[in-house]
This record gives C-alpha cells, structure tokens and sequence, in this order.
C-alpha cells in the first residue's frame, strides 16, 4: 500500500514538473488501445451493480455539506444501509479553485469543513464516499475539471478518503475517450486506494467495447429526467433510456455494468406505479441501484420502492448476467434475468395506459415445459400458484409484476 501511495506522489509530482506521468502500460498509445494492452486488468471491484445515492437529481448544483451529512444520516438509520445501499456520492458543483500548485479544492461557502471531514463523517456511518469529475477543462456545471490533473486528482480524492469517483464527459475538445478514462484509470489505480470508477461519457464512444478493464460502470446514454417519457432538452424520460440501454445487455458483467443513469424514484414526475416499474426494470437490467431522491425526506411510497429487498436481490445477484426484454407484443413486455441457483427473475411490463393480463411461458425461461416450479411475486411478497407451465397476472397501467420462478 505505502509503495503504491508514493507512486502516485510521484506522479502527481511529475505533472507538476511538467513531466509526462508514469502509467500502468508501457506500451505505445499510438499502436494499441488501453483497452487492450495485455498488462491492463481489471481492478476487481463492483463485483455487483453499486448501491447508494447521488447528489445531482435532487439537487443539482444547490449542493452543499449539511445536504451531505443528512444523507448520509438518513441512509444510517432508515433501512438503506443493511438493504445495501453503500456509496454517498456528491456531483457537480462542489470544486473551488485549484491551489497555486494545481491541487483542487472545494467550495468553501458550501463545504466549510471541507472534503475529508465530510468524506471521515460518511464513513464514520458505515457508508463509502465518492465524487464527481469531468474529462474536460471544465465539468458540465463550469467548474474545474480534471484534464491535465489526472494524477493530482486522483491522489487528492485517496488523501480524502473517495472511494467512488463519477467522471464526466463535458468539455473535452477532441480528446479520445479511451484513452482519457484509461489516464484516470491508471491514476487512480496509482494512488493504492480502492475506488469505483463510474464512466459517465453518455455512450457516444461505445465505452461498452472498451471500458471492461477500465472502469466498473459506464453509462449506455444521455441523462435521465423524472418523466415516464419523452425527450427533454438533453434528457429523455424513463422509457426512452430503457429501449437505448437494453441491447447493450451483452456486455454487462461482475465488475463492469452498463449504467442507464440514476433513479428517479422519489422525485415527483412519475406515479408510484411508474416508480416501481423504473425500480424493477433497472434491478432485472443489473444496473447500478443509485437513488437520486430527498432520502432525508422521501415518504413511506418511496420508502417501500426503494427498500424492497426481494428486489434488490435480483439485482445484487452474484451470477451477475443483464436481464433482457424476451418478448414484446403491443404494450405487453417479457423480461427475464437468469439468477444463481438456476432460478429466474421475471418482470411483465405494461407499457400502456390500461390494464394488460400477460402470461409467460417456462419455455420462454429456457426451461421445460414440464417443470415443476415455485413461483414468488417479488412486490406482495407472496407465493403464486403457476398454471400448466406458465404464470399470468393482470399488470397495472405503466406498471409490472414481478415473480421469481424457482424450480
């Protein structure tokens, strides 16, 4: 640990100097992508989608410290923590100005007692922390960003105590992605702390393709907005994200998930029904579960969705394989998320404004017709009884039943 931390004050000493940093690879940039030099490994991380909160859906750039600290309490004491919830993740909008060496600092309007004090009292919780940065000269909310700082960064968040660090992708010019995630990357790996690297580049250079050895988490498209639908400026609504990040279920896998962006749950701009189909269908999706909600001041609706731990062990299974839509006629959806076990997670979705009965067929769960099988319905928390080798439910208008089918 000791030798691995003086790299990375080596190499934040060298960007200071001037010097081109010391990186994990010694191999030619210009002949073979990061991505695939043979040296490069994963960092073992993430081994299931990450759990926690993020900052930005709520509130944006009215962050600050007591924001911080509620979270973090709430998150302690209101069932989230031993449902799995782990990371209190700050966004955009927390920098200052960078010290007269280069060396990023906070706001200190906004956070008086400054990153590490905040980062010793969510851990002092029992929760990780984690950051924002950006790839660019600038983040997206115009603060500074980490180009050209890559190692200075990524050595101040270890001094801090990060353990999870979203970069973004605003301001970057004709930078290649990459090879800019793959210089944070190294640069954090460099510093001998353990931290999540969440990509956030919005899937316009297919970071699926590469990021496996790179990053834990990258995101398949543009922003989420608490909408059931539709596009919004930059953002699309949540069935939007849903038919771009589906066809990416390939790629998905311990230690490297796509990302369709932070949940809405709790937000006000879908109805619970809609919620706990936004819930459900990025648990099947083994997307990382990060609320983007008030937790400090959700009510007992949210609560509930956000809390379902039958749900969220779909999610956090160890056999860690992307559930896939397997059948789509009309507004009536199959989807299905092979489970450890041999078991199956299976959500019916209703994609339109009246009730749908849909039934699924054990042939379409790769098993035979025949099978004798349990089935549990995940949101009544009640066994149901299968018929001749399938299940059907009425489902709610924009919602879903979801079922375990155990043989």
């Amino acid at each position: 640990m000791i030798k691995k931390i003086a790299l990375g004050v080596l190499a934040a000493a060298l960007l200071l100097d001037g010097a081109a940093p010391a990186f994990a690879q010694d191999v030619d940039p210009n002949t073979l992508a990061p991505s695939k030099d043979p040296k490069r490994v994963a960092n073992g991380l993430a081994l299931t989608p990450p759990m926690g909160w993020n900052s930005w859906n709520k509130f944006a750039c009215n962050v600050n410290e007591k924001i911080i600290r509620d979270t973090a309490d709430a998150m302690a004491s209101n069932g989230m923590k031993e449902a799995g919830y782990q990371y209190i993740v700050i966004d955009d909008c927390w920098h200052g100005q960078r010290d007269e060496n280069g060396f990023i600092t906070a706001d200190s309007a906004k956070f008086p007692a400054g990153i590490k004090a905040l980062a010793d009292y969510v851990h002092s919780k029992g929760l990780k922390f984690g950051i924002y940065s950006d790839a660019g000269r600038k983040t997206c909310g115009g603060r500074p960003g980490s180009q050209g700082h890559e190692y200075q960064d990524a050595l101040t968040y270890a001094r801090w105590g990060v353990d999870y660090l979203k970069y973004d992708w605003c301001n970057t010019g004709t930078r290649n992605a990459e090879e800019a995630y793959a210089l944070m990357a190294d640069a954090l790996r460099a510093t001998g702390r353990d931290i999540v690297f969440s990509l956030c580049e919005w899937g316009n250079n297919q970071p699926w393709s590469w990021g496996q050895k790179i990053g834990n988490l990258w995101r398949t498209t543009g922003d989420i907005t608490d909408k059931w639908e539709g596009k919004y400026g930059y953002s699309w609504g949540m069935l939007n994200i849903l038919d771009m990040h589906e066809p990416r279920w390939p790629f998905a896998g311990p230690g490297h998930w796509n990302d369709p962006d932070m949940l809405e749950v709790g937000n006000g701009g879908m109805t619970d029904a809609e919620y706990r189909s936004h819930f459900s269908l990025w648990a099947i999706m083994a997307a990382p579960l990060i609320a983007g909600n008030d937790i400090a001041g959700m009510d007992a609706a949210t609560r509930e969705i956000l809390l379902n731990r039958d749900v969220i062990a779909v999610n956090q299974d160890v056999l860690g394989v992307q559930g896939r839509r397997v059948s789509r006629d009309g507004n009536r959806e199959i989807w299905v998320k092979p489970l450890s076990g041999g078991a199956r997670a299976v959500v019916l979705f209703n994609r339109g404004a009246q009730p749908e009965t849909i039934s699924v067929g054990w042939d379409a769960l790769d098993y035979p017709m025949a099978l004798k099988a349990s089935v549990r319905d995940l949101w009544t928390h009640k066994d149901v009884k299968p018929v001749a080798g399938r299940y059907s439910a009425t489902v709610p208008a924009h919602g879903v039943v979801m079922v375990k089918v155990q043989p």
